[in-house]
């Protein structure tokens, strides 16, 4: 007792309060099923088992509004896929890889898996290792395709690092394949930012996308296909400026608005389709890659998702941070990069 006294007059002597005890940036708990992370602006789930890759469905609360997110997760992932049709091997396809166009679902534009399975429904499990930094958490799984088209091979490796910054309404997150088969024009298929569930437009007021504008939820009120209405095709001589896809939350008893839920591509050149189409629930699908890869090699893409207030407050926060394509932590710290 007598020494705390004689430390606490030092201090006020030269003019020094003691230190606090330091308080975790995040609070992270981990069961059989899942990791979740709570800070002080954000909370989010990672799935070990059943619909993993990403955020969980409904776990990523923003504590300023209560807003949480629509769908069902956010950045998930699906299968490697390259242009054309699966049509004369279809039948000697294993698992959930044939690929069937023509559709509402998939539109008139043919494409074909490498490999698979889709990993949000089919990889069941995956182990997430957990990094704390002073002023952030992290979250790196990753997973290796084992199902292929006939004359290709197993193996590829999905990476994924998902970052949550402390004071921040967004995470940072990155994708990464490992190839183990060459493609002219190899693509992953994510959930970017994730779907929007709703009826007639109750649950949002509008939809943003960089590359065309606002959209009103009567544009939703009836199935289409992805290339009917609002699909964005690569085109090298006029990539715009920034891919930023989001939707503005509404409270659907009382109509009240919340904030945007934006999932921005760093390196809008990564991208080779993104849809957003009606299908019983808005899908909002995000192609990357679409560039000739050689067995061995990676292709990526950086995202930043989570919540705004403003389609300007989006943009500010996108230059800040435009340009990458992947990123790296360790304890020590994390930083994107330009490469996957």
């Amino acid at each position: 007792m007598f020494a705390r006294l004689l430390l606490l007059v030092l201090f006020a002597l030269v003019g020094l309060a003691p230190a606090a005890d330091d308080k975790p940036a995040f609070t992270v708990t981990e069961d059989a099923d899942r990791v979740r992370i709570v800070g002080d602006t954000l909370e989010a789930s990672i799935k070990k088992k059943g619909y993993v890759s990403g955020v969980e469905a409904a776990s990523l609360l923003d504590k300023k509004t209560g807003a949480r997110d629509l769908g069902f997760g956010l950045d998930i992932v699906d299968w490697i896929m390259e242009p054309g049709s699966d049509e004369a091997y279809r039948d000697k396809l294993p698992g959930d890889l044939p690929y069937v166009f023509n559709n509402l679902y998939h539109g008139k534009r043919a494409k074909r898996s490498i490999e698979g399975p889709q990993i949000c429904t089919q990889a069941k499990q995956l182990k997430p290792t957990v990094i704390k930094g002073a002023d952030f958490v992290a979250i790196k799984q990753d997973h290796n395709y084992t199902l292929a088209a006939p004359g290709k091979k197993t193996g590829s490796k999905w990476e994924q690092t998902i970052v949550f910054p402390a004071g921040k309404r967004y995470f940072i997150s990155a994708d990464k394949i490992t190839a183990k088969n060459d493609s002219d024009a190899m693509f992953l298929r994510i959930d970017m930012p994730g779907h929007i569930k709703h009826k007639n437009g109750d649950t949002f007021s509008e939809v943003y996308l960089s590359y065309h504008g606002k959209i009103e939820p009567k544009e939703f009120a009836k199935d289409f296909a992805p290339d009917d209405k609002f699909l964005y095709t690569r085109d090298d001589k006029k990539v715009p400026k920034r891919i930023i896809r989001a939707y503005h939350i509404r409270d659907p008893k009382t109509g009240k608005a919340g904030p945007w839920l934006a999932g921005m591509t760093l390196d809008p050149g990564i991208v080779y389709e993104a849809w957003c189409h009606q299908r019983g629930y808005i899908c909002m699908i995000e192609e990357i890659g679409g560039r000739p890869i050689k067995a061995g090699e990676t292709f990526g893409a950086a995202f930043i998702v989570g919540y705004f207030d403003s389609i300007e407050e989006m943009e500010k926060v996108y230059d800040e941070f435009a340009g990458h394509q992947g990123l790296e932590v360790s304890e020590k710290g994390w930083k994107l990069t330009k490469g996957p």
